[in-house]
């Protein structure tokens, strides 16, 4: 599709309310942003779930549900719920999502990596932090593995068929493409196939441009170029900016948001809207127009609100 999809992943499990007093914490917050961003380009939105006393990232199902019906509500935009969840979550809570709630569209991790944010403790004192699990969570991520085995990854993707529920195949690094590959010759992996490479994440693949078209080159050899789409995000700034407007000139598509980056420019603090404003901006400049959910749904073969479970 010659349309832009942009998404817009407006919380994340990593990004720490300390960082930036723009993060979405609270179900309204998190509805209210979602809808900014789909009035400003986003035909994708990307959520995870915050306790709303505590901030911390969660798989109360009560919380998505409230998140999915409220953005439902205001608007038409493609919601695509993580099932990455965040640290200490089982693969069975990081799951509820897509057995509750059905959705469209949700994540799928197609490989365990060393998932890190630990270097971000430097800098801050202890007497920084607004909430008081952030540093440990912080911290304690040197020591975590984001598990997905291959009977893990099986069990995700056969759950999200059962709901007709397209996934959104995230590779973290240039193993996950061949991982990937596994299942489709499994027979498990229905098409179109839609790959988001995450890039710049401590313990992934590097945010360079040279290792975007690594990745695309290797899931062209071993997926093949017609049967998938993809979409790309670069942790941080400026990676995200870079890596997107690349995807662009490269045929793909992008993500944005505070769950990936907290700048529009340097040591410029964003919101959500800000940084999709930019990318839209960035789109406009080049004449890559944007596309509407509409255009999503049938690109992607979704099977619409209408069949939905909130």
């Amino acid at each position: 599709m010659d349309k832009l999809v942009l998404t817009a992943a407006i919380t994340g499990a990593m990004t720490l309310p300390t960082q930036t007093p723009h993060l979405p914490l609270t179900p309204q917050q998190l509805i209210d942003d979602a809808v900014a961003c789909a009035e400003a380009g986003a035909a994708s939105i990307h959520i995870h779930a915050r306790d709303p006393q505590t901030a911390r990232p969660s798989h109360d199902q009560e919380v998505f549900g409230a998140v999915l019906r409220g953005i439902r509500e205001r608007c038409d935009a493609v919601v695509v719920p993580t099932t990455g969840g965040g640290v200490l979550m089982t693969p069975e809570q990081r799951l509820q999502v897509v057995s509750s709630w059905r959705p469209e569209m949700a994540t799928c991790n197609m490989g365990s990596i060393n998932f890190s944010i630990h270097r971000v403790a430097r800098r801050y004192r202890s007497e920084d932090w607004i909430y008081d699990w952030e540093e440990d969570y912080v911290k304690g991520t040197e020591d975590h593995i984001f598990p997905n085995t291959f009977r893990g990854i099986k069990t995700f993707i056969e759950t999200m068929n059962a709901n007709d529920t397209r996934p959104e195949f995230e590779l973290y690094d240039v193993g996950h493409i061949y991982n990937l590959e596994y299942f489709i010759r499994q027979g498990i992996v229905r098409t179109p196939i839609w790959l988001q490479f995450v890039m710049g994440v401590t313990g992934g693949i590097r945010a360079t441009i040279y290792d975007l078209v690594h990745m695309l080159n290797t899931a062209d050899r071993v997926i093949g170029r017609e049967n998938y789409n993809w979409s790309v995000i670069g942790v941080g700034y400026p990676n995200e900016f870079e890596l997107a407007t690349t995807a662009m000139f490269l045929g793909g598509h992008v993500r944005v948001g505070l769950e990936d980056n907290l700048f529009v420019k340097r040591r410029q603090l964003a919101t959500n809207v800000e940084l999709v404003q930019r990318m839209r901006g960035i789109a406009e400049e080049f004449e890559r127009e944007l596309a509407t959910p509409a255009d999503v749904r049938e690109f992607l073969g979704l099977k619409g609100l209408d069949a939905v479970g909130y």
